[in-house]
C-alpha cells in the first residue's frame, strides 16, 4: 500500500463547503489515499483584516504539502483586497493553468456534441500582476506586462501536455497586430517552441476571430495556449460552450506546487440550500489525485461521475425534462457518485488515467545584458494637463526641451495630436510628450532626462510618470504612435 499523500484543503466561501463535503466524500470513499490539512481561506480571513485573504498558517500548510485543493472563495469588492487565486499563483509559481472543456452530449445540452477542448491559461503575468495606478482626476493605468521567460514555461508546458495526452495540435491565441510587443513577443515565443515539436500541429489566430471560431466551431481545436486575460475569459466560454461552467475542473501548476479548485465562483445566493453542482470541484480533484501518482482513484471517481451524469442524476443547473431522470441537491449527487464507484458509463467515453508524466522544471531563456546591444534613444514624458489645447502645450512645452533633447511629438490616449494633430481628436488631461535625440539615431544618457525633468517641474508642468525608449541591437523597442 502506497503512503499517503498530505493536501492541504480549503473549503471556501458561498457553496464551498458544500461542494467541498460532496468532492471529499466521494474521492475517500473511492480510496484516496491522502491526509488532510484544513486551512481556513478567503472571505473571513479578509475581513478580519488581511487583505491577502490567506493567514500565515495556511501558506505554511501549502509550503508543506506542496498540493491545494481549494473550493471557491468570495473576494470583497473594492478597497486593497487582492483575489487570492491570482497572489497564491504567483507566490507559488503557478504558472499553468489547465482547463478540460468537454462535450458530454445528450445528457448536458450542447450544440457542440464532439466538444473536446483544453485551455493553457498563462497564469502568472499579463494585466492580472493587476499593477496600476491613478494618474490624473479623468486617467487610471493598468500595466500589461510578458515576459520571455514566462511565455516559453506556459507554451513549452503546452506542448508537453500535448504530447503526453495524445493531443494533436496546440494553437496561439492572441492579439499581436494591436499590441504589437507584449502579444508580440508570446507569439514569437510560440514560433519558436512549436519548431520544438514536429509531430504536433501548430497554428495562431488573432484572439478575437479565434474567440468567435472557438464559440462556432470548438470541434477544430484540440489544446489552446494563450496568455492570462484571454485565457480566464476564453475558459469560461469554453466551458459554458460544451454545457456548463459548473462542470469545469481546473488545474494550476507549477515547478514546486499544484492548486486544483472550480473554475466558477462562490455563488453566495445559492449557499446553504444543498442546491449546488459539486461537479467542477470534483474534476478538479480527478486531475490532483492523477498529479499526486493515483491515476487508479481518479479513473474510478471519473468514470462513477460519467456514469451519474448518463444515468440522468442531476442537480438544478443541468437538469432537462426529457433528458434528466432525476433532480437532487448536492448530498445527494454525491451519493449517487459514490453508488456508482466500480463502474463505467455506457454512452460516454470512460477515461482510463495512467500516472502523469514527471513533470520537470523547465528552465527558460532569461536574456544577459550582454546578450544585446541596449541603447537609451528618447523618453517619454507623461504630463497631467489641462489647460489649454495640444498646440498651446506643444508651443510651451517644446521650450523645455535641451540638453540634447527635442520634444518630437505629443499624443492624448494614444492619438497623435501634435504636430498636426486633428480637431476631431478627444482628449483627457492624460498626455504622452515624445523627446527625442536631437541627432536621429544618437543616444541619451540619464542625466539628460533627469535635466529635462528638472526644467518641466521648474515650468510648472506636473510630470506623472516616465518611460525610457530603448533600441535593442538598433531597433526600435517602443510603440509607434497613432496617426504617426
Amino acid at each position: 500500500m502506497s503512503k499517503n499523500v498530505p493536501v492541504t484543503v480549503a473549503r471556501g466561501d458561498g457553496i464551498g463547503p458544500e461542494i467541498m463535503d460532496a468532492t471529499l466524500r466521494i474521492i475517500e470513499a473511492a480510496g484516496a489515499r491522502i491526509d488532510i490539512e484544513e486551512v481556513e481561506v478567503g472571505e473571513k480571513v479578509y475581513l478580519r483584516g488581511i487583505s491577502a485573504g490567506i493567514e500565515q498558517s495556511a501558506w505554511e500548510s501549502l509550503r508543506r504539502t506542496k498540493v491545494f485543493l481549494k473550493a471557491p472563495i468570495t473576494t470583497p469588492q473594492g478597497g486593497g483586497y487582492k483575489s487570492l487565486n491570482v497572489t497564491t499563483r504567483v507566490m507559488f509559481g503557478l504558472y499553468a493553468n489547465v482547463r478540460p472543456c468537454v462535450s458530454y452530449y445528450p445528457f448536458v445540452d450542447t450544440k457542440h456534441p464532439t466538444m473536446d477542448v483544453v485551455i493553457m491559461r498563462e497564469n502568472e503575468e499579463d494585466l492580472y500582476t493587476g499593477i496600476e495606478y491613478r494618474q490624473t482626476h479623468d486617467m487610471v493605468e493598468s500595466l500589461k506586462l510578458i515576459s520571455r521567460p514566462g511565455s516559453e514555461k506556459i507554451v513549452r508546458y503546452a506542448f508537453e501536455y500535448a504530447r503526453s495526452h495524445n493531443r494533436k495540435k496546440v494553437t496561439c491565441f492572441m492579439k499581436d497586430n494591436i499590441m504589437k510587443l507584449t502579444d508580440g513577443l508570446f507569439h514569437k515565443v510560440f514560433n519558436e517552441i512549436a519548431n520544438d515539436y514536429p509531430d504536433i500541429e501548430n497554428e495562431a489566430w488573432i484572439v478575437d476571430i479565434g474567440s468567435a471560431k472557438l464559440a462556432d466551431t470548438p470541434e477544430a481545436f484540440d489544446v489552446i495556449v494563450l496568455p492570462n486575460l484571454y485565457g480566464d475569459i476564453l475558459s469560461d466560454i469554453a466551458a459554458q460552450v460544451a454545457g456548463s461552467v459548473g462542470l469545469a475542473g481546473s488545474a494550476n501548476i507549477g515547478d514546486r506546487c499544484a492548486m486544483f479548485e472550480a473554475i466558477h465562483g462562490s455563488a453566495p445566493r445559492r449557499a446553504g440550500q444543498n442546491l449546488a453542482n459539486p461537479s467542477g470541484l470534483l474534476l478538479g480533484a480527478v486531475m490532483m489525485l492523477v498529479h499526486i501518482d493515483q491515476p487508479d482513484i481518479a479513473t474510478s471517481v471519473h468514470n462513477a461521475w460519467l456514469r451519474t451524469v448518463e444515468d440522468g442524476i442531476h442537480t438544478y443547473d443541468i437538469y432537462k425534462e426529457g433528458v434528466s431522470t432525476q433532480r437532487v441537491g448536492t448530498r445527494e449527487f454525491a451519493d449517487a457518485v459514490i453508488a456508482r464507484l466500480g463502474q463505467v458509463p455506457g454512452q460516454l467515453k470512460p477515461v482510463s488515467y495512467t500516472s502523469a508524466p514527471h513533470h520537470t522544471s523547465y528552465t527558460p531563456t532569461v536574456s544577459t545584458p550582454s546578450a544585446e546591444q541596449k541603447d537609451l534613444v528618447g523618453v517619454d514624458v507623461f504630463l497631467d494637463w489641462h489647460s489649454g489645447t495640444p498646440d498651446e502645450l506643444g508651443e510651451k512645452f517644446r521650450q523645455v526641451g535641451s540638453n540634447g533633447l527635442e520634444l518630437t511629438m505629443i499624443t492624448n490616449r494614444g492619438a497623435k495630436v501634435w504636430p498636426g494633430g486633428m480637431p476631431e481628436t478627444f482628449t483627457t488631461d492624460h498626455w504622452r510628450c515624445r523627446f527625442m535625440a536631437h541627432t536621429r539615431g544618437a543616444t541619451i544618457d540619464h542625466s539628460q532626462i533627469i535635466h529635462l525633468l528638472e526644467r518641466i517641474d521648474t515650468a510648472g508642468y506636473d510630470f506623472i510618470k516616465i518611460e525610457n525608449l530603448y533600441n535593442f541591437d538598433g531597433k526600435a523597442s517602443y510603440s509607434t504612435i497613432q496617426g504617426e
